[in-house]
């Protein structure tokens, strides 16, 4: 039986509109969806959203292509006799409890590895139930997509303030001064800075006299906005910030304001980068000393100003000292926790306030990997080390793989190593709508709805946003036949490592929520502290276990109603809450604004976010001063003739939006830039066929030609490849470009975060005899 306001289908001829909030990158836009029956015909910008206004990229505009996809899986696939075949729920969840705990029990929890993928982090499912399903399995093995893009940012923001998820992303509403490295948003949309048009947003910072410098060795779409391009060396962004950092220190330059009472290792920072001055770096990066000086200055003088680094200046070598030096330029110059520079966003389902004092601190290396021994880094081991992993035999050996949305075999190095391993394991599950170059070796595919029939919030996008609000679509229109929510899935999934196959999925909302409320009301600074957490558990709303879990969040967040007596009353939700109040939420008062509740700008908030052991920002935390003489010594390094850089094309998404016609043509291409210089010298034709050769192996690929690479680097895309057999993915498989990561062995590691150098390392090129 449908709830009252559940989605229905309308009269036939009859189209309606419903708000959606689009999955489909980071810029969480409002869509508005034309449906007619149960089929979306069309998506536009939803203008009455508090967040995006209106704002919508050719992603959010193929909602409906992609809801449609023909070749979306549609019911669970169960490998018989070496094949994939169609079965039931039931069969399929079966089999998972008849396999996988029995494995775990023979050989021990670690026997089970946990993949997670990109697109697990755009849903609710990805953000309630995986942590659950850890715990089940009991497993330390914990492999993630993080490892592939931004952990270097958690692990810096982690010894820094104590907290891996503290980060804080630019205001960029109100700067007077950006300086961006390694991102290009105008094609990516941004990324942990979850800013719908964030091209408008750089365009208004232009308009309002503004200024904006843009590091990259490419001249982007963003980069040609710019005030100031900068065509670093690939791979020496960390020495460009720490030369930057001097330039302060020397100069007396070094302003922190309010911040100064909460800082230590001041003096301690001035010393330790002593040696990295402007003249120093310059030839490293390819610039002039001077310039490296004049960017520091302007830096300093801004009334205010922001330094925003992301993923090319997370994945190369020194991925997690750029990420530490973004924040210490933001510190030095007094523009952490300031309106105009860097802030800590408070999403709706944050932790309430705390009480500022000092906390637990982060820690690296917890324990690690069996075979390479890295380091866990919040948790998670580095993905490049799967595959190795499950070869190499012995006690502790992953014989068994749960894949959410994750598709390692084209994100992961050395794609043909694992796809190799992926046939040696015991057991295999992938929960995924499509069968792709990874989930074609699972013996069971839990195949998710499209999103058309998924509810959304975003929990972990919010907790990036620059500016607080919050926003919640049901589906928008019901699950098919047949089909299950992708929150079930998971839930049935836990159950059925758990030994309890076949219990209600309720079930695993219902443990969730209770040690939720089991811990807040044993905490003397929660707003239920000492209340009865079944009675709590009464009070809450929902038509289903996720919404249930989503009103508990909410009503114990720092905007929400705490459960009070008079939850229906409160202030008016809605406009600045500096001047409004602040709004009692709950899941009810969310679902009365349809387009979102806006929270206000971003606000200071130091030292409230700070949960390091002194209380402080730990400016030189012991692992990042143990990693600067890695850094010196790149001083000396003599580069490379050529290095390969990936690049981000503005209809694609990793590689899982590559089946769709309206995204897979025109500018998003899978080809070699190279600057016309290293053309010529090399005797590449603009499209011609040109080899790569590089640690992994070689390559390829179609050429070229443009003056929008710099010499000596080249460029190739990414999250290609789709040319493996055994994948239903037509449109992608019939233009399915190469897999650039297949250059890397997965042996260069950024040593502190785990995360795979997929940017800035040597290849070398040659003229190819094949016809692509």
């Amino acid at each position: 039986m449908l709830p009252e306001d559940a989605p229905r289908t309308p009269e036939a001829g009859q189209p309606r509109t419903a708000p959606r909030i689009c999955p489909l990158c980071e810029a969480t836009c409002g869509l508005t969806l034309t449906i007619e029956g149960t089929r979306v015909t069309g998506a536009r910008g939803d203008r009455d959203d508090v967040f995006s206004r209106g704002f919508i990229c050719p992603k959010g505009a193929s909602f409906g292509e992609l809801d449609a996809d023909p070749d979306r899986l549609r019911v669970p696939l169960v490998r018989r006799d070496g094949e994939l075949r169609e079965a039931s729920w039931q069969e399929a969840f079966a089999l998972i409890a008849a396999r996988i705990r029995p494995l775990a029990e023979e050989h021990g929890p670690q026997s089970v590895g946990v993949v997670l993928g990109n697109p697990n982090v755009h849903t609710m499912a990805g953000a309630l139930y995986p942590q659950l399903l850890l715990g089940a399995l009991g497993t330390r093995n914990l492999f993630t997509a993080s490892t592939l893009d931004q952990m270097p940012k958690h692990v810096s923001s982690g010894l820094l303030f104590g907290d891996a998820f503290a980060i804080p992303v630019p205001d960029l509403d109100r700067t007077d001064h950006l300086l961006l490295l390694g991102a290009n948003p105008l094609d990516s949309n941004g990324s942990l800075c979850t800013a719908p048009d964030f091209p408008g947003k750089l365009k208004a910072l232009r308009g309002r006299g503004g200024t904006l410098t843009v590091v990259d060795p490419r001249r982007t779409r963003t980069a040609r906005l710019a005030d100031r391009h900068i065509p670093i060396r690939p791979g020496t962004d960390a020495l460009l910030l720490a030369a930057l950092a001097h330039v302060l220190f020397e100069e007396r330059l070094t302003d922190l304001g309010p911040l100064a009472g909460q800082v230590e290792g001041l003096d301690e920072l001035r010393d330790a980068i002593r040696d990295f001055t402007p003249e120093a770096v310059a030839p490293a990066c390819d610039m002039e000393a001077g310039e490296i000086r004049t960017v520091a200055r302007e830096l300093a003088a801004a009334p205010t100003a922001a330094v925003y680094g992301r993923v090319g200046s997370c994945t190369v070598e020194h991925g997690t000292l750029a990420s530490w030096l973004v924040d210490v330029l933001n510190i030095l110059t007094g523009n952490l926790d300031r309106p105009g520079g860097a802030l800590f966003p408070l999403s709706a389902t944050d932790r309430p306030s705390r009480i500022p004092a000092p906390g637990k601190g982060f820690s690296l290396g917890r324990w690690t990997s069996r075979v390479g021994g890295h380091p866990e880094a919040k948790g998670e081991l580095p993905l490049a080390a799967l595959a190795e992993e499950i070869e190499t035999p012995g006690e502790g050996r992953i014989r068994a793989v749960i894949a959410l949305a994750a598709n390692p075999v084209l994100s992961a190095p050395d794609g043909d190593r694992l796809d190799r391993a992926l046939t040696g394991l015991d057991f295999m599950v992938s929960v995924d709508p499509y069968l792709n170059e990874t989930s074609r070796h699972a013996d069971v595919v839990l195949p998710p709805p499209p999103p058309a029939q998924s509810a959304h919030f975003d929990f972990a996008f919010n907790g990036f946003a620059v500016r607080n609000q919050v926003r919640y679509t049901r589906a928008a229109v019901p699950l098919e036949d047949g089909r299950l929510d992708e929150s079930e899935i998971l839930a049935r999934l836990v159950l059925a490592v758990s030994g309890l196959d076949g219990a209600s999925p309720s079930a695993v909302d219902e443990r969730a929520i209770g040690r939720t409320l089991a811990r807040a009301v044993a905490d003397p600074h929660s707003p239920v502290h000492g209340r009865d957490p079944e009675e709590l558990s009464a009070l809450l709303t929902g038509a289903s276990g996720p919404e249930r879990q989503l009103d508990l969040k909410l009503r114990l967040g720092p905007y929400g109603d705490g459960f009070a007596a008079d939850a229906g009353g409160g202030t008016e939700a809605g406009g600045d809450t500096e001047s409004a109040g602040v709004p009692r939420l709950s899941l009810r008062r969310l679902l009365e604004h349809p387009h979102g509740i806006d929270l206000g700008p971003l606000r200071p908030r130091l030292p409230e976010p700070l949960k390091t052991r002194s209380g402080r920002i730990e400016l030189l935390p012991a692992p990042l001063a143990a990693d600067l003489p890695r850094l010196r010594a790149a001083l000396a390094e003599r580069p490379a003739a050529l290095v390969l850089v990936g690049r981000r094309h503005l209809r694609s998404n990793n590689s899982w939006m590559h089946n769709l016609p309206a995204l897979n043509g025109g500018s998003n291409r899978c080809t070699l830039q190279i600057h016309p210089d290293d053309a010529a010298r090399l005797g590449l034709k603009d499209g011609g066929a040109v080899r790569i050769t590089a640690d992994g192996g070689a390559l390829e690929a179609p050429v070229e030609i443009t003056d929008t690479v710099r010499t000596g680097v080249v460029s190739l895309p990414h999250g290609w490849g789709h040319d493996r057999p055994g994948t239903r993915t037509s449109v992608a498989s019939a233009r399915p470009g190469v897999n650039v990561n297949q250059l890397l062995d997965g042996s260069r590691l950024d040593p502190l975060s785990g995360t795979a150098v997929l940017n800035g390392f040597p290849v070398e090129l040659s003229p190819a005899t094949s016809l692509l």
